[in-house]
């Protein structure tokens, strides 16, 4: 079993303030999540690509629509080596791949239906999570690989909320579920 790293939805929309959906102050995680990345052992990174009119839009303001430079993933963020697992239920490739960049159109990456299947071919193990928006994404992220009986730990200095109460909640969730929060020094060391 191996150590997978999971970078949610760390994308320009996100992490900037002329992003579409900017979480304020995410722009300070932008150092920490390149260390993140550069040394995880397996990467796996989500990120929105919506259509133009894509059904999310009824909820969130138009963002992360696909090709545009608010759906992009900061440069520093980026492997080379990279491989995307589309959104439609797909063979798909990895080999030779840094970094797995996995599509979604929802707030939840296990809407992706080729996750379950790039965990076990990674032979996924103890998984590492950490990103934006910490309430919604992060948190679906999160617990959604508990769900699947694999520790995770979570980097409480890698992840931006929206809201300090949600988030406060959000955790308390996820160590009532098992998880573990750890500090983005403690990973690396």
């Amino acid at each position: 079993m191996r150590t997978v790293f999971f970078d949610i939805d760390t994308q320009i929309d996100f992490l900037f303030p002329a992003g579409a959906l900017y979480a304020p102050g995410a722009e300070r995680l932008l150092p920490v999540l390149s260390r993140l990345n550069h040394l995880a052992p397996l990467l796996v990174s989500s990120v929105d690509a919506h259509s133009e009119d894509d059904p999310e839009f009824r909820d969130w303001p138009p963002h992360c629509v696909a090709g545009t430079a608010g759906q992009a993933k900061p440069a520093a963020t980026l492997l080379d080596r990279r491989a995307i697992i589309p959104n439609r239920r797909s063979e798909f490739s990895i080999e030779g791949a840094r970094q797995i960049i996995v599509e979604k159109q929802a707030l939840d990456v296990f809407t992706n239906p080729n996750l379950p299947a790039l965990l076990d071919r990674l032979e996924a193990g103890r998984c590492v999570v950490y990103g934006v928006v910490t309430e919604y994404c992060v948190r679906f992220a999160a617990l959604g690989l508990l769900a699947t009986g694999r520790p995770v730990s979570l980097v409480t200095d890698a992840i931006q909320s929206l809201s300090r109460e949600a988030e406060e909640r959000m955790l308390a969730e996820f160590r009532a579920r098992g998880g573990e929060l750890v500090t983005a020094a403690r990973v690396v060391s």
